[in-house]
């Protein structure tokens, strides 16, 4: 059983709380502002287009830059850059809740990213280290997939009620309080872990061509509503976008002394498999909640607060799922729960993809979220498990970056791809039925994608059995004895 001496002076549940603190916010972070989007856009002057860049710009920063944050973990110590990136993320929420134009506000998303992308790889990397093995890491994943969840199914509630009852601003100006209180827990609770390897260079040249590659890939994407797919503006904007992913490929290939990943770590299974995995349920995902606030807000005509409010069940479900999770983690293995997850999620996805323009919460909404998010908390914890299983201990913050990486460039590809799809299903006419029609569109295009999902987890994730009750105990015993072991030297 560990100890305060086991961790050398630090409770493994104060550094578990301290992940799950920072977890919550960055999900929350990435939900907290799509019901508030229509006074964002009222407030500070958005068009219908540039709209979408207040979750681009942070989800683009934060899904381009996690290779980077995962790397200056592993090489400057996860503590320090985990301090390092709430700061950051603090000071950018408070700076987009004072922004007054635009580009301040698209500004401050794209620092909050840039601090995200530091915080995240090193918070999971410090829980994948802190639980190795045995019911203990279960519990642990599954504790941080409740939080990670509970933070972008409740953002979306909390920034209904915000934005109804103390204006937009306060959808950024949330993120203040919480960083200032994970900054200080982690301080004071988070051990400073064994010394960093700091040889080689850090590869930011690989940072900048993976950003901008991904970055130029999302916008021609975007601005097909203005320029066919097959203009010459739209062909230039893709071609150099995959020039400048192919240079980072060839970079990391080739070039790089230290680079942000090693390529062969795609030749784990489970950690290719899990991460194709999460880039689907990703896009899948993120236009779900992009797409069901409009809904609710500019077709059925409901308030921002109660919008908010009617996501709670999706909340709650996502959270049920987690913990169903959880328990059936002893008795299933992980790849059975990603495809079950992925198939009901699909299921969910499917039936949202029958809303009406005259329906209602309880026959459109309800229903497929209940089903949805039982399923999507279903994934989490597995797929968590899954993307860290096999990874050398040097590399555990590459590998919690790239499957965060994979989880944000997904989801602004997703919702690049599907916005572009509603746009041009509704012909441009913003009336209730036309844009109806968009979105559902974009939903069920939702539920292919995260069929595909399950597909994935089937074919290339390899069939393993659920730890047993003898190896976990067994397992348990062995890190008890390391810890043991550890102190005495």
């Amino acid at each position: 059983m560990h100890t305060i001496e086991d961790k050398g002076g630090v409770r493994p549940g104060v550094t578990l709380a301290a992940v799950a603190v920072v977890q919550f916010m960055v999900s929350l972070d990435l939900s907290v502002v799509n019901v508030g989007l229509p006074q964002i856009a009222a407030g500070l002057g958005f068009s219908a287009v540039g709209l979408t860049w207040v979750i681009h710009a942070y989800a683009l920063s934060f899904g381009g830059l996690l290779l980077l944050g995962g790397k200056a973990a592993d090489r400057y110590g996860r503590k320090p850059v985990l301090l390092l990136g709430l700061g950051l993320f603090g000071l950018a929420s408070l700076a987009g809740g004072l922004a007054q134009e635009p580009g301040h506000l698209v500004a401050a998303r794209a620092a909050q990213g840039v601090g995200a992308a530091a915080l995240a790889p090193a918070a999971l990397a410090l829980l994948t280290a802190t639980f190795p093995s045995g019911r203990e890491r279960v519990r642990a994943f599954g504790i941080w997939s409740a939080t990670n969840a509970a933070g972008g199914a409740l953002g979306v509630v909390i920034g209904g009620v915000l934005t109804e009852y103390a204006g937009w601003r306060w959808v950024m100006l949330v993120n203040v309080p919480m960083a200032a209180g994970a900054l200080a827990l982690a301080w004071r609770g988070v051990a400073a872990g064994p010394p960093p390897d700091r040889s080689g260079r850090p590869d930011v040249l690989g940072a900048v061509l993976a950003t901008a590659g991904m970055s130029l890939l999302v916008f021609g994407i975007v601005r097909t509503d203005r320029h066919g797919w097959t203009s010459p503006v739209t062909l230039t904007t893709l071609a150099v976008a995959a020039a400048l992913l192919a240079a980072f490929l060839r970079l990391e290939r080739t070039t790089a002394r230290d680079p942000l990943i090693r390529l062969s770590l795609f030749s784990n299974r489970s950690v290719a498999g899990a991460n194709a995995f999460n880039l689907l349920v990703g896009a899948a995902m993120a236009s779900s909640f992009y797409f069901m606030s409009l809904y609710l807000q500019r077709v059925l005509g409901h308030g921002a607060a109660l919008t908010g409010t009617m996501f709670l069940p999706f909340a709650l479900g996502v959270l049920a799922g987690s913990v169903l999770a959880v328990r059936l983690g002893y008795r299933l293995a992980p790849r059975t729960l990603l495809v079950v997850g992925g198939l009901l999620t699909a299921t969910g996805f499917a039936w949202f993809g029958m809303i009406s323009s005259d329906g209602a919460f309880a026959t459109d909404v309800l229903g497929p979220s209940i089903v949805a998010s039982v399923g999507f908390g279903l994934c989490l914890a597995p797929l968590v498990s899954i993307a860290t299983a096999g990874v050398a201990a040097r590399e555990t913050g590459t590998a919690s970056a790239l499957l965060n990486s994979s989880r944000q460039i997904g989801a602004s590809l997703g919702l690049a791809a599907l916005g572009t799809a509603a746009q041009h299903r509704t012909g441009g006419v913003p009336t209730p039925r036309a844009l109806n029609d968009g979105y559902a569109l974009a939903l069920t295009i939702g539920a292919v994608l995260l069929t595909a999902a399950a597909l994935v987890a089937l074919t290339v994730l390899r069939r393993t059995a659920a730890p047993s009750q003898a190896e976990q105990t067994e397992q348990a015993e062995q890190t008890d004895a390391r810890d043991l072991l550890t102190v005495r030297d």
